[in-house]
């Protein structure tokens, strides 16, 4: 970008460069490689109980590269795992897929992905970024193996396609699947994070979107002067041993990139859900999701700084009972 623009919007613009970054890498043979050297946004780990691997998936252009592991220190990849086809949205074209999640779920392995697009939906508002309003959106695709293939129940979002969502993750509630998700921004202004019911075999939304917080409400989170916007980016939830219901999730914040925490004391997704104060992460990164080691632990994976030397970093969390907190960062 050539002209100054405030901290939020530079953000997004990262976000959307560092992508194509990870299509390049994506061209490297794999090979076995030290966490701390690979270079990476946005990135999601499974642990998969019946090989004991970690399975890190992260975007790659137009597909998905996966990582493995069995220390979680010393990776094997960069493997592409999906491609996305030229007619995945008919006829429209996708421009790259944002920040894959994987699941399992009932014995199937699950891709969360987002595609971008530059067609302009039709909406007659000021383009609050370069793009400006596209088509863009949370899609879910099934395999029978955690490296696939995957295949998509239909050619175009799993989530309502006049909205521009990002970021879709899994819970399930009382044995009820939902999809949570990010309604972007450039849409609406104040992002703002939201949920849907999902048919049992996740193949597309029950009923309507039902929003749960705005950011704003979170006072860490910064407001864009020039736009008068604030971000919600990679919402992931976590069950505290307590019941309470934690949910990690990212915006811009003193230090850049920053990555919080919303509480539901109820321990139930709709909430009601308060704001931490205090983030969880401050120093220029965030996008973070939970998963338990095959040890017990529980670990955050986020990535930071948020710029091009971005990478994954792995963090051992304790649940207080009252909230997640860092205990210390994995190292070598």
């Amino acid at each position: 970008m050539k002209r100054i623009l405030p901290l939020i919007l530079l953000i997004i613009g990262l976000s959307i460069h560092y992508e194509s970054k990870a299509q390049f890498r994506m061209q490297s043979e794999p090979k076995d490689i030290k966490l701390a050297d690979i270079r990476w946004r946005d990135m999601c780990i499974l642990p998969d109980p019946g090989t004991k691997t970690y399975y890190m998936v992260g975007p790659g252009g137009r597909g998905v590269g996966c990582y493995t592991s069995k220390d979680l220190r010393n990776w094997y990849g960069p493997t592409r795992i999906y491609n996305a086809p030229q007619d995945v949205w008919g006829e429209m074209p996708i421009v790259s897929i944002w920040a894959p999640e994987m699941h399992n779920y009932k014995g199937k392995y699950y891709l969360f992905l987002t595609f971008d697009t530059r067609n302009k939906l039709c909406e007659q508002w000021f383009n609050w970024e370069r793009n400006g309003r596209v088509t863009r959106g949370s899609q879910i695709f099934v395999g029978d193996s955690p490296t696939g293939p995957f295949a998509s129940f239909r050619n175009h979002s799993t989530l309502p396609v006049d909205m521009m969502t990002l970021d879709g993750t899994l819970w399930v509630e009382d044995g009820t699947p939902y999809i949570v998700f990010c309604h972007e921004w450039v849409q609406i202004t104040n992002g703002s994070i939201c949920y849907m019911q999902l048919k049992d075999d996740l193949s597309e939304t029950v009923g309507e979107p039902i929003k749960l917080f705005h950011a704003s409400e979170a006072s860490w989170s910064n407001t864009g002067k020039q736009y008068g916007n604030n971000v919600t980016d990679g919402c992931y939830l976590y069950k505290g041993k307590t019941g309470k219901l934690y949910m990690l999730w990212t915006s811009g914040g003193k230090g850049g990139y920053t990555q919080g925490i919303a509480i539901s004391e109820s321990g139930k997704l709709a909430g009601p859900w308060t704001q931490q104060d205090k983030p969880l992460y401050n120093q220029n990164g965030g996008h973070g999701m939970v998963f338990k080691s095959f040890d017990g632990k529980i670990m955050m994976i986020l990535h930071s700084p948020n710029d091009r030397e971005s990478r994954p970093r792995i963090f051992e969390m304790e649940d207080t009972g009252n909230t997640l907190v860092v205990v210390k960062e994995l190292t070598e």
